[in-house]
């Protein structure tokens, strides 16, 4: 059985703050919830299916399905960290495909700035089986991240000034989004002279970290034409999980070699297809393995596609996140999944900025890391056809 063209993404919504003082994380879901929803036409007496991760206050879907009004007859709190919107999709698309739901909710909320429920803080209450192994080495999202980059760099040559590119590409297209927390464009110089944070990256090579969230309403296809709204119908999803292999482990990929072609093999398209991509952006080194691993360039050959403005809309070969990412925009609940989505729904519509809206965009992927490339990790790819 297959998802194609059995679902749409029919409405959602990004919440506009960045920094949630005096805003519960309940209320945040609740907002782009009613956000989405409006966008689609719909209310939540409609929705039968709800979707939410480990960002949720509370016991799974279950504390927020009271609070929202909701009586689901499908849940899924399956938790991949940034990824888990893009498998939410997955598995709303299935659902949908199935008959186990019609109208399927998703929604995001995170308040890392300003506290009061962070995703990942804190020791779990059962510590996981990797731990003993790898508490003691104090390993941090920071040099996780700079390892792959360092791992990188030796194998193929990568540099500095190539991946710097991603944050150029990402800036110019930020400095249109008034929500955006980076609005300045930066240059190569400048990411490559900001202080290093986990040799080789460097500070601006890193995420911006916000408050925020968002949504989407994934309906079935006698719905979506109901509606009156832009159809954008999903039509090829895959997921995977990469881990460290009792220790063998090449840091040089990442889950996307798996997922990416699952997505693709479905939709019944190549990379060479896609009219735009929105690639998860945790750091730059993140999109540049991500790019390689979905296909859109050899391996090893990730440096060389990125540089020279390949990324930025109107001018390179693969415009990318022309919201600006997490580099710039923002990254709620360090969970950016969700907001890839959003943007590469807004591209399909025509209702991204005019100045980075891709021309006849009939084609986007959407593509959520969760976790770390250093250890493991959740991959979620998803493929979508303007209709």
């Amino acid at each position: 059985m297959t998802i194609k063209g059995k679902a749409y993404i029919a409405g959602i919504y990004e919440h506009p703050t960045r920094k949630a003082d005096g805003i519960s994380l309940a209320r945040i879901h609740a907002e782009v919830a009613k956000g989405a929803l409006e966008d689609a036409g719909l209310s939540h007496k409609d929705v039968d299916g709800y979707f939410v991760a480990g960002d949720s206050p509370g016991l799974g879907p279950l504390n927020m399905a009271e609070y929202l009004g909701l009586k689901p007859k499908h849940i899924d709190s399956t938790d991949t960290g940034g990824s888990s919107y893009q498998i939410h999709a997955a598995h709303a698309a299935e659902a949908i495909a199935l008959g186990k739901c019609k109208v399927a909710l998703v929604t995001l909320a995170g308040k890392p700035r300003t506290g009061g429920g962070q995703p990942g803080g804190g020791r779990r209450p059962v510590d996981p089986p990797d731990y003993p192994f790898e508490a003691p080495y104090k390993g941090t999202v920071l040099n996780l991240y700079a390892m792959c980059a360092q791992r990188h760099m030796h194998e193929f040559g990568t540099t500095s000034e190539q991946l710097a590119w991603i944050k150029v590409a990402a800036s110019t297209h930020a400095q249109h989004n008034p929500h955006a927390m980076l609005r300045d464009v930066v240059t190569v110089e400048e990411v490559v002279n900001s202080p290093v944070v986990a040799d080789p990256l460097h500070r601006l090579d890193c995420c911006v970290i916000s408050d925020g969230g968002g949504a989407f309403v994934m309906v079935a296809p006698e719905i979506a034409k109901s509606l009156k709204r832009p159809l954008v119908r999903v039509i090829g999803t895959g997921e995977a999980i990469k881990h460290v292999n009792g220790g063998q482990v090449d840091l040089t990929y990442s889950g996307a070699r798996a997922s990416g072609p699952i997505a693709f093999a479905e939709a019944g398209v190549k990379p060479s297809d896609i009219k735009y991509a929105s690639i998860y952006d945790s750091f730059t080194i993140t999109v540049l393995m991500q790019i390689e691993d979905l296909g859109f360039c050899e391996k090893g050959k990730g440096g060389a596609f990125v540089s020279d403005g390949n990324l930025i809309a109107g001018t390179g070969k693969l415009p990318f996140n022309t919201d600006g990412g997490g580099l710039c925009n923002n990254h709620p609940g360090n969970r950016g999944g969700m907001t890839k989505i959003l943007e590469a729904v807004r591209q399909l519509r025509g209702e991204a900025h005019p100045a980075v809206q891709v021309k006849n965009c009939d084609l986007a992927l959407a593509h959520g890391t969760g976790g770390s490339l250093g250890t493991r990790h959740g991959s979620g790819t998803i493929i979508m056809e303007r209709a």
